[in-house]
């Protein structure tokens, strides 16, 4: 179970971090005024400045606000079952390429969260990953992300 407090927590920090890195990197690119007018990191260092400001003003807010259960445990296992397989998707998108990684996505998302059978779960995953190289590599010409199996499939 989390708290409504810890959530707000986690995501002003998130949020604040962000803001911070905005800051920080905009002042290598120069903030203010110069012969040519403004600097070009001033617009992203007020940006970054807001984000932190506000993200600060989550976190006194939630923290003020009280411990009450925002997501109980069956819940958070089901936004996890969500998540897990997403973050799975993208992190191994470098290493097996975007059209394996989909078609691997579909397959175990189907199967398990739809409860749809193996043979048509893997026939949706195979024709998903074939429209995509369609559509995007022949039709638009667009190289999408082939990762290290690519490179040593030399494709």
């Amino acid at each position: 179970m989390l708290s409504r407090r810890a959530l707000e927590t986690l995501t002003a920090a998130i949020t604040g971090a962000f803001g911070v890195a905005v800051v920080v990197s905009s002042l290598d690119n120069g903030i203010g005024w110069s012969s040519a007018g403004v600097e070009s990191g001033t617009f992203p260092f007020m940006t970054g400045l807001i984000i932190t400001a506000g993200s600060l003003y989550n976190l006194v807010r939630g923290w003020l606000r009280g411990g009450e259960i925002a997501v109980r445990a069956v819940e958070f296992r089901r936004t996890l079952a969500l998540f897990l397989p997403a973050a799975i998707f993208v992190a191994v998108i470098p290493l097996i390429g975007m059209y394996v990684a989909s078609a691997g996505y579909l397959l175990v998302s189907l199967r398990l969260q739809s409860r749809l059978s193996l043979v048509r779960s893997a026939l949706i995953a195979v024709v998903s990953s074939v429209a995509l190289y369609v559509v995007f590599e022949r039709t638009f010409q667009v190289a999408l992300p082939h990762g290290l199996l690519g490179a040593m499939l030399d494709l």
